[in-house]
C-alpha cells in the first residue's frame, strides 16, 4: 500500500513538472522564408513559422535594408506585418518591391506565457 502511494505522489509530481514546463516554454522560430542567408530574387512576401501559436496583438518585426550599391548606414523599408491561417505563422508584406541589396528582419515573438523573444536573420536580392 505504502509503494502504490509512493507511485502516485511521484506521477503527480511529473504531471506538475511537466505542466509547468509547458507553461515557460517560449516560441522559437523554425523557419523562414527567405531563409537565413538566402540570396535570390525579390520576395513579395516574408514567411517565419514559430514553433508555438502566437500572440499577434505583441508580436511583430521590421524589415531594413543594410547595405545596397552606393549606400552607407541602413534604412527602415515599409511593410506590414500580419497573422497567417495558421497561427503559428508571421507574414510581413514589403509595401513595395524590394530592391537589390542586404535585408534583416528583426522579429519579436510572444506566444502564451507573454514573454517575448527577439531575434533577426538576413537575406539578399541579387
Amino acid at each position: 500500500m505504502v509503494h502504490m502511494r509512493n507511485v502516485v505522489r511521484a506521477a503527480g509530481a511529473l504531471v506538475m513538472v511537466t505542466a509547468s514546463a509547458a507553461a515557460f516554454a517560449h516560441p522559437k522560430l523554425l523557419s523562414s522564408n527567405p531563409a537565413d542567408g538566402a540570396v535570390g530574387e525579390a520576395p513579395q512576401k516574408i514567411e517565419l513559422e514559430f514553433s508555438e501559436n502566437l500572440a499577434k496583438q505583441f508580436s511583430g518585426a521590421t524589415l531594413t535594408m543594410t547595405a545596397m550599391p552606393g549606400m552607407n548606414g541602413s534604412m527602415k523599408t515599409p511593410a506590414s506585418v500580419s497573422a497567417a491561417t495558421d497561427p503559428k505563422v508571421m507574414v510581413i508584406t514589403p509595401a513595395q518591391p524590394l530592391t537589390t541589396g542586404t535585408y534583416r528582419v528583426d522579429w519579436r515573438a510572444v506566444s502564451g506565457d507573454t514573454h517575448p523573444i527577439t531575434g533577426n536573420f538576413s537575406f539578399k536580392v541579387k
